[in-house]
């Protein structure tokens, strides 16, 4: 050959001794909070990513989902199935365009966020998602100091996800890990419609 592998071999040993350098640092730990947000597809999707693995370790976890809920979804119907892991609630009455009344918004925002402030709250989760918050958050339903404040009340090990489109600065500047998901396609723009499996 023309030296190409002998020449990836010192490239990746070199990247293994900066990679094991970074993780012979990183000692610390404890609860965190991610925020997933943007305009492309897989926020939530990520998030119950995030469940099923933290109930792969058996670890317990919280699930309050804003603004979702007029239609039952694959996700509820599968984490349902372990009702002593998983607490579920479905606190939304669909989207935004679709409720248009700001008021209900509102109310029902407020009553999603005290069953969040309760699993906040809850030593025995490790794992809290708070779906589709950010929409929440953005049109004013909720008082984004107040809901940083209980977030950081939080237990100490305890970790926290926020998901939807427009996160706020202020979140963002919160948050440990903050991925922005971009959307370069969508099958929706060329007219085809939501799929079990894909979209719900």
């Amino acid at each position: 050959m023309d030296g190409r592998d002998e020449r990836h071999k010192a490239r990746m040993l070199r990247k293994k001794a900066v990679v094991d350098a970074k993780i012979a640092e990183a000692q610390e730990e404890y609860g965190l909070l991610l925020v997933h947000s943007g305009n492309g597809k897989g926020k939530s999707s990520s998030a119950f990513g995030m469940i099923a693995r933290a109930l792969g370790h058996g670890m317990k976890v919280g699930v309050v989902q804003f603004i979702k809920g007029a239609a039952s979804t694959g996700e509820e119907a599968f984490f349902r199935r372990f009702p002593n892991e998983v607490r579920y609630h479905v606190m939304g009455e669909g989207f935004t365009w679709e409720t248009q009344d700001r008021q209900r918004d509102i109310a029902k925002a407020q009553e999603a966020w005290a069953v969040a402030r309760e699993l906040l709250a809850d030593e025995s989760i490790a794992l809290v998602v708070l779906d589709e918050l950010n929409i929440a958050l953005k049109y004013g339903y909720l008082d984004l100091e107040l809901v940083l404040a209980d977030i950081d009340s939080r237990p100490m090990l305890q970790h926290v996800v926020v998901t939807g489109r427009g996160a706020l600065p202020r979140l963002i500047e919160a948050a440990d890990t903050v991925t922005e998901m971009n959307l370069v396609k969508h099958a929706f723009k060329a007219g085809v419609k939501a799929q079990k499996g894909i979209e719900f």
